[in-house]
């Protein structure tokens, strides 16, 4: 009897434990130490889409996926004969109008000028024959001792003769004055779009070849040496690595505790036990509903902040999308200027 009566007791005793765990758990959740405060997020996923600049068959892929890649680093290139061939077009096209301008700038050489004045002196010479001519017909043909028509044609010889006399003069007064400023200025013009397209020749030569834009690792290799690109179609996605964040919530009632500078810590379920460095980059200043992906001790439909803790990673153990669980200390008195050294990646 005595044994029946313990029993009832420990199970209510154990009742009343349970009950009171779970009362204390409901009452307490969420709820953070005075000395810290903890927020929940994921790793940032950041992706890029690398795309040529340019229509044209792929010649070499150079990076496969896992590969790790640096800022610069040559991903992949194109075939460039065509390309080549619109550069050498370009250049020559643009080396003939430079030659043209040149000229029209320096105007007429000092030979071009002394043939304009021989010229001149030669029709000049030509008009006063064929004039003296004229006029020893002009008798001759009143008295008949030449046809009319002798003497018309004489005529017209001298007066042809000087017209092209006159003709002469402009000639050399033109080589004198040099080109027209119109003409020039249209030269320049020209020289200017040929210039322009010369480097849009150039820039289509240059974007030939794919360059990674920052610190990641491929995740996708979409297309083959021999495939046709388009600006529109990815040859590459890049994880992006550098830097590394974790994207996390804290509520309005926390906001007061945070600001931009605060160290932080980072933990995952991956690796227990093991603590990121981080720090706050950014507080956002508008609210939003808690995402669904984020594992948050608050209600899912509260308003919450966005805060982005860079953190670090030295051993690339943290991946893209990982939950994390950030820890803030709140009793460090540093300011938000001093509370992130020079390099807070590097160890003490």
């Amino acid at each position: 009897m005595r044994k029946a009566v313990r029993r009832v007791l420990l199970l209510i005793l154990i009742v009343t434990a349970a009950g009171a765990g779970v009362w204390l758990w409901h009452t307490y959740r969420g709820k953070t130490s005075v000395d810290a405060l903890v927020l929940y997020g994921n790793v940032e996923i950041r992706q890029v889409e690398l795309a040529f600049n340019n229509s044209q068959r792929i010649a070499s892929m150079l990076v496969r996926e896992g590969d790790r890649v640096k800022p610069g680093q040559l991903l992949a290139t194109l075939e460039t004969e065509r390309l080549q061939y619109a550069v050498d077009r370009s250049r020559g096209q643009l080396e003939s109008q430079r030659q043209t301008v040149s000229r029209l700038i320096a105007g007429s050489r000092p030979e071009e000028v002394r043939k304009a004045r021989a010229d001149v002196a030669a029709a000049q010479a030509q008009a006063a024959n064929a004039t003296n001519f004229a006029g020893r017909r002009a008798p001759l043909a009143e008295r008949n001792a030449v046809s009319r028509e002798e003497a018309e044609t004489a005529r017209y010889n001298a007066e042809t003769a000087q017209a092209q006399h006159k003709s002469a003069q402009e000639t050399l007064a033109l080589a004198l004055e040099g080109p027209r400023i119109e003409d020039v200025e249209s030269a320049k013009a020209t020289l200017q779009a040929l210039e322009a397209e010369y480097a849009l020749a150039l820039k289509q030569l240059a974007d030939a070849s794919l360059y990674a834009p920052a610190d990641g690792i491929i995740q996708n290799r979409i297309l083959e040496p021999g495939d046709m690109v388009t600006p529109q179609k990815p040859v590459y996605t890049l994880a992006l690595t550098e830097p590394l964040w974790v994207r996390a919530y804290a509520s309005e009632s926390d906001l007061g505790k945070l600001r931009p500078g605060m160290i932080a810590e980072v933990t995952t379920d991956s690796y227990p036990g093991k603590r990121y460095r981080g720090w706050i980059g950014f507080i956002s200043p508008t609210a939003q509903f808690t995402p669904k992906t984020v594992e948050t001790l608050e209600i899912r439909t509260s308003l919450v902040y966005q805060v982005r803790v860079f953190v670090c990673n030295p051993q690339d153990e943290l991946r893209l999308g990982m939950p994390a669980t950030v820890t803030v200390p709140l009793n460090r008195a540093s300011t938000p200027e001093k509370s992130v050294p020079e390099d807070p990646c590097k160890e003490p």
